[in-house]
């Protein structure tokens, strides 16, 4: 008998404050992927780092944000336990939306799965990621061939339907 395929499942990265114990929000993301690793869950890959203007704009310091993509044997609504204890491990803020932050993990997608937050489980897909080209495009970067599994889109697609002005610039290695 064949196994099923695993779920394509991508969380988001993302930082934009200096940290006295993580360092810069590059070393803060870096940090977190070996977090995310050190729970039991393997991370497969990962975009490159991109620094992006925030969003929506304002004037606090620009993001350093990636994608990885994950596998493992949690469902959503444990990987989404395991990325919130790492954000309190590391100390995020969450006084304000959209504030600055130390680190900031999404679940941006688990498979096909889609759900509606019902219960106090995740939204999925996530539900701005569509409309955030510093999510959009590292993933691109790791799955060109990905589509959002309730519309049915391409990434292509999500992109070309940006609203405009979202600055996203790859960083070197």
């Amino acid at each position: 008998m064949a196994s099923s395929p695993r779920p394509l499942i991508f969380i988001g990265l993302g930082a934009n404050l200096p940290s006295p114990r993580y360092g810069t929000p590059r070393a803060a993301c870096e940090t977190a992927l070996r977090l995310v690793a050190a729970a039991g869950v393997r991370v497969v890959r990962r975009s490159r780092w991109y620094e992006s203007a925030p969003v929506p704009p304002s004037d606090q310091p620009w993001y350093v944000n990636g994608v990885a993509e994950v596998e493992t044997a949690l469902d959503p609504s444990g990987l989404l336990l395991v990325l919130a204890g790492i954000e309190s491990r590391m100390e995020r803020d969450r006084a304000a939306r959209n504030a600055p932050r130390i680190i900031d993990l999404d679940l941006l997608a688990y498979g096909e799965v889609l759900a509606d937050g019902a219960g106090g489980g995740p939204i999925l897909p996530h539900p701005r990621f569509s409309e955030r080209a510093f999510v959009l495009i590292p993933l691109r970067e790791l799955a060109p061939e990905w589509r959002h599994p309730g519309t049915g889109w391409s990434l292509d697609r999500l992109i070309g339907a940006l609203p405009p002005g979202q600055i996203v610039r790859p960083l070197p290695d």
